[in-house]
Protein backbone atom coordinates (compact mmCIF):
# COMPACT_ATOMS: atom_id res chain seq x y z
CA UNK A 1 0.00 0.00 0.00
CA UNK A 2 1.27 3.45 -0.93
CA UNK A 3 0.12 6.05 1.59
CA UNK A 4 -0.67 9.67 0.80
CA UNK A 5 -1.13 12.85 2.81
CA UNK A 6 -4.59 14.08 3.78
CA UNK A 7 -4.79 17.47 2.13
CA UNK A 8 -1.85 19.63 3.18
CA UNK A 9 -1.43 17.88 6.54
CA UNK A 10 1.34 15.48 7.46
CA UNK A 11 -1.17 12.69 8.13
CA UNK A 12 -0.55 9.48 6.18
CA UNK A 13 -3.69 7.71 4.99
CA UNK A 14 -4.37 4.90 2.57
CA UNK A 15 -5.92 6.06 -0.74
CA UNK A 16 -8.82 3.71 0.02
CA UNK A 17 -10.92 4.29 3.13
CA UNK A 18 -13.40 1.88 4.66
CA UNK A 19 -16.82 3.38 5.22
CA UNK A 20 -18.09 1.68 8.36
CA UNK A 21 -21.75 2.60 7.95
CA UNK A 22 -21.98 -0.95 6.58
CA UNK A 23 -21.11 -2.32 10.00
CA UNK A 24 -23.60 -2.21 12.86
CA UNK A 25 -25.97 -4.50 14.70
CA UNK A 26 -29.09 -4.84 12.52
CA UNK A 27 -31.46 -4.35 15.43
CA UNK A 28 -29.93 -0.94 16.12
CA UNK A 29 -30.55 0.76 12.82
CA UNK A 30 -30.38 -0.93 9.43
CA UNK A 31 -31.97 -4.39 9.65
CA UNK A 32 -31.86 -5.04 5.90
CA UNK A 33 -28.25 -4.39 5.00
CA UNK A 34 -25.98 -3.67 7.99
CA UNK A 35 -23.55 -6.36 9.12
CA UNK A 36 -23.31 -7.28 12.77
CA UNK A 37 -20.05 -7.78 14.61
CA UNK A 38 -19.59 -11.42 13.65
CA UNK A 39 -19.77 -10.56 9.96
CA UNK A 40 -17.95 -7.24 10.20
CA UNK A 41 -14.81 -8.29 12.07
CA UNK A 42 -13.33 -10.48 9.27
CA UNK A 43 -13.88 -7.63 6.80
CA UNK A 44 -12.17 -5.06 9.01
CA UNK A 45 -9.31 -7.48 9.62
CA UNK A 46 -8.91 -8.12 5.89
CA UNK A 47 -8.83 -4.38 5.21
CA UNK A 48 -6.06 -3.91 7.78
CA UNK A 49 -4.09 -6.82 6.33
CA UNK A 50 -4.49 -5.28 2.85
CA UNK A 51 -2.77 -2.13 4.13
CA UNK A 52 -5.85 0.07 4.55
CA UNK A 53 -5.37 2.30 7.58
CA UNK A 54 -8.24 4.79 7.09
CA UNK A 55 -11.61 3.93 8.68
CA UNK A 56 -14.61 6.25 8.75
CA UNK A 57 -17.76 5.94 10.85
CA UNK A 58 -20.25 8.22 12.63
CA UNK A 59 -21.97 8.31 15.98
CA UNK A 60 -25.39 7.86 14.38
CA UNK A 61 -24.50 4.79 12.31
CA UNK A 62 -26.62 2.01 13.78
CA UNK A 63 -27.11 4.23 16.81
CA UNK A 64 -23.49 3.92 17.94
CA UNK A 65 -23.07 0.25 17.12
CA UNK A 66 -20.79 0.96 14.16
CA UNK A 67 -18.32 2.81 16.39
CA UNK A 68 -18.39 -0.02 18.94
CA UNK A 69 -17.73 -2.73 16.35
CA UNK A 70 -15.01 -0.75 14.58
CA UNK A 71 -13.27 0.18 17.82
CA UNK A 72 -13.13 -3.39 19.13
CA UNK A 73 -11.95 -4.81 15.79
CA UNK A 74 -9.18 -2.25 15.32
CA UNK A 75 -8.01 -2.81 18.89
CA UNK A 76 -7.58 -6.52 18.09
CA UNK A 77 -6.26 -6.30 14.53
CA UNK A 78 -4.37 -3.03 14.13
CA UNK A 79 -1.69 -0.82 15.62
CA UNK A 80 -3.63 2.12 17.03
CA UNK A 81 -0.81 4.51 16.24
CA UNK A 82 -0.81 3.45 12.58
CA UNK A 83 -4.54 3.59 11.85
CA UNK A 84 -6.60 6.71 11.25
CA UNK A 85 -10.02 6.58 12.90
CA UNK A 86 -12.55 9.10 11.64
CA UNK A 87 -16.01 9.65 13.01
CA UNK A 88 -18.74 12.28 12.73
CA UNK A 89 -21.48 14.02 14.68
CA UNK A 90 -24.57 16.18 14.16
CA UNK A 91 -27.48 13.83 13.49
CA UNK A 92 -29.99 12.90 16.22
CA UNK A 93 -28.73 10.47 18.85
CA UNK A 94 -31.59 10.66 21.35
CA UNK A 95 -34.94 12.29 21.95
CA UNK A 96 -35.39 15.62 23.60
CA UNK A 97 -33.33 18.83 23.74
CA UNK A 98 -29.63 18.77 22.85
CA UNK A 99 -29.87 15.33 21.31
CA UNK A 100 -28.61 16.53 17.95
CA UNK A 101 -26.72 19.37 16.30
CA UNK A 102 -23.40 21.16 16.71
CA UNK A 103 -23.88 23.25 19.82
CA UNK A 104 -21.02 23.36 22.30
CA UNK A 105 -23.02 21.15 24.65
CA UNK A 106 -23.77 18.58 21.95
CA UNK A 107 -20.17 18.48 20.75
CA UNK A 108 -18.69 18.07 24.22
CA UNK A 109 -21.20 15.34 25.00
CA UNK A 110 -20.95 13.40 21.76
CA UNK A 111 -17.16 13.36 21.55
CA UNK A 112 -16.98 11.58 24.89
CA UNK A 113 -19.63 9.07 23.84
CA UNK A 114 -17.72 8.37 20.62
CA UNK A 115 -14.41 7.97 22.46
CA UNK A 116 -16.04 5.48 24.81
CA UNK A 117 -17.64 3.46 22.01
CA UNK A 118 -14.45 3.45 19.94
CA UNK A 119 -12.37 2.45 22.97
CA UNK A 120 -9.71 5.08 22.35
CA UNK A 121 -8.48 8.25 24.04
CA UNK A 122 -8.41 10.32 20.84
CA UNK A 123 -10.09 10.58 17.46
CA UNK A 124 -7.82 11.17 14.49
CA UNK A 125 -10.34 12.94 12.26
CA UNK A 126 -13.51 14.39 13.80
CA UNK A 127 -15.99 15.57 11.20
CA UNK A 128 -19.18 17.58 11.37
CA UNK A 129 -21.90 15.51 9.68
CA UNK A 130 -23.31 18.40 7.61
CA UNK A 131 -23.74 21.95 8.88
CA UNK A 132 -26.07 22.81 11.74
CA UNK A 133 -28.02 25.87 10.68
CA UNK A 134 -29.47 26.34 14.16
CA UNK A 135 -26.07 26.98 15.79
CA UNK A 136 -23.68 29.88 15.01
CA UNK A 137 -20.49 28.81 13.25
CA UNK A 138 -18.44 30.53 15.94
CA UNK A 139 -19.88 28.35 18.69
CA UNK A 140 -19.26 25.14 16.76
CA UNK A 141 -15.77 26.02 15.59
CA UNK A 142 -14.52 27.24 18.97
CA UNK A 143 -15.78 24.09 20.68
CA UNK A 144 -14.01 21.90 18.12
CA UNK A 145 -10.82 23.92 18.54
CA UNK A 146 -10.96 23.45 22.31
CA UNK A 147 -11.16 19.68 21.84
CA UNK A 148 -8.12 19.73 19.56
CA UNK A 149 -6.21 21.72 22.17
CA UNK A 150 -7.34 19.25 24.84
CA UNK A 151 -5.86 16.37 22.84
CA UNK A 152 -9.12 14.53 22.25
CA UNK A 153 -9.06 15.30 18.51
CA UNK A 154 -6.10 15.29 16.12
CA UNK A 155 -7.69 16.82 12.99
CA UNK A 156 -11.03 18.34 12.01
CA UNK A 157 -13.14 17.64 8.94
CA UNK A 158 -16.45 18.71 7.46
CA UNK A 159 -18.96 17.10 5.13
CA UNK A 160 -21.37 18.03 2.38
CA UNK A 161 -22.58 21.64 2.47
CA UNK A 162 -22.67 24.65 0.18
CA UNK A 163 -19.23 25.92 -0.81
CA UNK A 164 -19.99 29.39 0.57
CA UNK A 165 -20.75 27.87 3.97
CA UNK A 166 -17.46 25.98 3.99
CA UNK A 167 -15.57 29.09 2.86
CA UNK A 168 -17.11 31.04 5.75
CA UNK A 169 -16.06 28.36 8.23
CA UNK A 170 -12.49 28.30 6.93
CA UNK A 171 -12.36 32.10 7.12
CA UNK A 172 -13.55 32.14 10.73
CA UNK A 173 -11.04 29.48 11.70
CA UNK A 174 -8.22 31.51 10.19
CA UNK A 175 -9.49 34.77 11.69
CA UNK A 176 -9.59 33.36 15.23
CA UNK A 177 -6.56 31.10 15.01
CA UNK A 178 -8.70 28.02 15.52
CA UNK A 179 -7.83 24.55 14.25
CA UNK A 180 -9.07 24.40 10.67
CA UNK A 181 -10.96 21.82 8.68
CA UNK A 182 -8.40 19.74 6.78
CA UNK A 183 -10.89 17.55 4.91
CA UNK A 184 -14.25 17.68 3.20
CA UNK A 185 -16.33 14.51 2.95
CA UNK A 186 -18.49 15.08 -0.09
CA UNK A 187 -20.62 13.35 -2.69
CA UNK A 188 -18.71 12.83 -5.92
CA UNK A 189 -18.65 10.19 -8.63
CA UNK A 190 -19.05 9.84 -12.39
CA UNK A 191 -22.82 10.26 -12.07
CA UNK A 192 -22.66 13.15 -9.60
CA UNK A 193 -20.09 15.81 -10.51
CA UNK A 194 -21.84 18.98 -9.39
CA UNK A 195 -19.15 19.50 -6.74
CA UNK A 196 -16.79 20.42 -9.58
CA UNK A 197 -18.56 23.79 -9.84
CA UNK A 198 -17.57 25.32 -6.49
CA UNK A 199 -16.63 22.94 -3.68
CA UNK A 200 -13.80 21.12 -5.40
CA UNK A 201 -12.10 24.32 -6.66
CA UNK A 202 -12.44 25.74 -3.14
CA UNK A 203 -10.82 22.65 -1.61
CA UNK A 204 -8.00 22.76 -4.14
CA UNK A 205 -7.35 26.42 -3.39
CA UNK A 206 -7.45 25.89 0.39
CA UNK A 207 -5.42 22.68 0.42
CA UNK A 208 -8.32 20.65 1.81
CA UNK A 209 -8.40 16.93 0.98
CA UNK A 210 -11.68 15.31 0.01
CA UNK A 211 -12.98 11.98 1.21
CA UNK A 212 -15.68 10.73 -1.13
CA UNK A 213 -18.97 9.15 -0.11
CA UNK A 214 -20.98 7.07 -2.56
CA UNK A 215 -18.04 6.71 -4.98
CA UNK A 216 -19.92 4.02 -6.94
CA UNK A 217 -23.23 5.90 -7.02
CA UNK A 218 -25.01 3.38 -4.79
CA UNK A 219 -23.77 0.52 -6.96
CA UNK A 220 -24.95 1.97 -10.27
CA UNK A 221 -21.38 2.26 -11.56
CA UNK A 222 -20.51 -1.29 -10.52
CA UNK A 223 -22.93 -3.11 -12.80
CA UNK A 224 -24.37 -2.98 -16.30
CA UNK A 225 -27.29 -0.64 -16.92
CA UNK A 226 -29.63 -3.51 -17.80
CA UNK A 227 -28.75 -5.33 -14.59
CA UNK A 228 -31.88 -4.57 -12.61
CA UNK A 229 -30.42 -5.61 -9.28
CA UNK A 230 -30.24 -2.85 -6.71
CA UNK A 231 -28.25 -2.82 -3.52
CA UNK A 232 -30.22 -3.50 -0.37
CA UNK A 233 -29.39 -0.02 0.84
CA UNK A 234 -30.62 1.66 -2.35
CA UNK A 235 -33.86 -0.28 -2.12
CA UNK A 236 -34.51 0.82 1.46
CA UNK A 237 -33.36 4.43 1.12
CA UNK A 238 -36.29 5.10 -1.19
CA UNK A 239 -37.04 8.70 -2.03
CA UNK A 240 -33.76 10.03 -0.64
CA UNK A 241 -31.82 8.05 -3.23
CA UNK A 242 -33.99 9.59 -5.94
CA UNK A 243 -32.96 13.04 -4.78
CA UNK A 244 -29.35 12.15 -5.53
CA UNK A 245 -29.89 10.61 -8.96
CA UNK A 246 -32.79 12.24 -10.72
CA UNK A 247 -34.71 10.07 -13.22
CA UNK A 248 -34.55 13.01 -15.64
CA UNK A 249 -30.89 12.14 -16.11
CA UNK A 250 -31.53 8.55 -17.17
CA UNK A 251 -30.16 8.92 -20.71
CA UNK A 252 -26.96 10.57 -19.47
CA UNK A 253 -26.58 8.06 -16.64
CA UNK A 254 -26.98 5.13 -19.00
CA UNK A 255 -24.36 6.53 -21.37
CA UNK A 256 -21.90 6.97 -18.50
CA UNK A 257 -22.54 3.48 -17.13
CA UNK A 258 -22.10 2.05 -20.64
CA UNK A 259 -18.80 3.95 -21.02
CA UNK A 260 -17.58 2.53 -17.71
CA UNK A 261 -18.41 -0.95 -19.00
CA UNK A 262 -16.55 -0.38 -22.26
CA UNK A 263 -13.40 0.77 -20.49
CA UNK A 264 -13.64 -2.09 -18.01
CA UNK A 265 -14.11 -4.70 -20.75
CA UNK A 266 -11.21 -3.32 -22.78
CA UNK A 267 -8.91 -3.46 -19.78
CA UNK A 268 -10.17 -6.73 -18.35
CA UNK A 269 -11.02 -5.17 -14.99
CA UNK A 270 -14.28 -4.60 -13.14
CA UNK A 271 -16.54 -1.60 -13.50
CA UNK A 272 -15.98 -0.65 -9.88
CA UNK A 273 -12.24 -0.53 -10.46
CA UNK A 274 -12.72 1.87 -13.37
CA UNK A 275 -15.05 4.15 -11.40
CA UNK A 276 -12.63 4.27 -8.45
CA UNK A 277 -9.66 4.81 -10.76
CA UNK A 278 -11.45 7.82 -12.27
CA UNK A 279 -11.78 9.35 -8.82
CA UNK A 280 -8.08 8.86 -8.20
CA UNK A 281 -7.37 10.96 -11.29
CA UNK A 282 -8.97 13.96 -9.59
CA UNK A 283 -6.23 15.90 -7.76
CA UNK A 284 -8.42 16.92 -4.83
CA UNK A 285 -9.51 13.36 -3.97
CA UNK A 286 -7.67 11.77 -1.06
CA UNK A 287 -9.70 8.58 -0.75
CA UNK A 288 -13.09 7.14 -1.65
CA UNK A 289 -15.14 5.64 1.16
CA UNK A 290 -15.78 2.01 0.29
CA UNK A 291 -18.65 0.48 2.23
CA UNK A 292 -17.28 -3.00 1.69
CA UNK A 293 -19.68 -5.79 2.53
CA UNK A 294 -17.42 -8.58 1.29
CA UNK A 295 -13.78 -9.57 0.99
CA UNK A 296 -14.14 -9.32 -2.79
CA UNK A 297 -15.19 -5.68 -2.59
CA UNK A 298 -12.18 -4.80 -0.46
CA UNK A 299 -9.82 -6.57 -2.85
CA UNK A 300 -11.51 -4.90 -5.80
CA UNK A 301 -11.04 -1.47 -4.26
CA UNK A 302 -7.37 -2.11 -3.53
CA UNK A 303 -6.86 -3.48 -7.07
CA UNK A 304 -8.27 -0.22 -8.48
CA UNK A 305 -5.07 1.49 -7.30
CA UNK A 306 -3.23 -0.31 -10.10
CA UNK A 307 -5.59 0.95 -12.80
CA UNK A 308 -4.18 4.06 -14.45
CA UNK A 309 -6.68 5.54 -16.87
CA UNK A 310 -5.50 7.29 -20.01
CA UNK A 311 -6.62 10.78 -21.00
CA UNK A 312 -8.74 9.30 -23.80
CA UNK A 313 -10.46 6.94 -21.37
CA UNK A 314 -11.18 9.79 -18.97
CA UNK A 315 -12.69 11.86 -21.78
CA UNK A 316 -14.91 8.93 -22.81
CA UNK A 317 -16.12 8.51 -19.23
CA UNK A 318 -16.82 12.20 -18.69
CA UNK A 319 -18.31 13.19 -22.05
CA UNK A 320 -21.91 12.00 -21.46
CA UNK A 321 -22.36 13.94 -18.23
CA UNK A 322 -25.09 16.58 -18.05
CA UNK A 323 -25.93 18.91 -15.15
CA UNK A 324 -28.23 17.34 -12.63
CA UNK A 325 -30.11 17.86 -9.43
CA UNK A 326 -28.22 19.90 -6.87
CA UNK A 327 -28.66 17.69 -3.83
CA UNK A 328 -27.40 20.45 -1.57
CA UNK A 329 -30.86 21.95 -1.92
CA UNK A 330 -32.34 19.16 0.20
CA UNK A 331 -33.71 20.69 3.39
CA UNK A 332 -32.91 19.48 6.90
CA UNK A 333 -36.53 18.34 7.12
CA UNK A 334 -36.20 16.20 3.98
CA UNK A 335 -33.01 14.66 5.33
CA UNK A 336 -34.57 13.89 8.70
CA UNK A 337 -37.58 12.30 7.04
CA UNK A 338 -35.22 10.10 5.03
CA UNK A 339 -33.50 9.00 8.23
CA UNK A 340 -36.85 8.21 9.81
CA UNK A 341 -37.62 5.89 6.92
CA UNK A 342 -34.18 4.31 7.07
CA UNK A 343 -34.25 3.74 10.83
CA UNK A 344 -37.68 2.31 11.66
CA UNK A 345 -38.89 3.04 15.14
CA UNK A 346 -36.47 5.90 15.81
CA UNK A 347 -38.51 8.95 16.72
CA UNK A 348 -36.66 12.17 16.02
CA UNK A 349 -37.38 15.45 17.72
Amino acid sequence: MHYIKLGTTGLDVSPIAIGAMTYGEPDRGHPVWSKGEQEARPLIRHAVEAGINFFDTANMYSNGSSEEILGRALKDYADRDAVVIATKLRHPMRLGPNGRGLSRKAIMTEVDHSLRRLGTDHIDLYQIHRNDHSTPWEETLEALNDLVKAGKLRYLGASSMHAWEFAKALHLQKQHGWARFVSMQNHYNLLAREEEREMIPLCLDEGVGTVIWSPLARGRLARAWDDARATARAETDGAYADLLYSPEQEASNKAIVDAVGQVADARGVTRAQVALAWLRRQPVVTAPLVGAGSIRQIDEAVASLDVGLTDDEVRALEAPYTPRYDWQGVSDEDEMEAIRRRVPGMALS
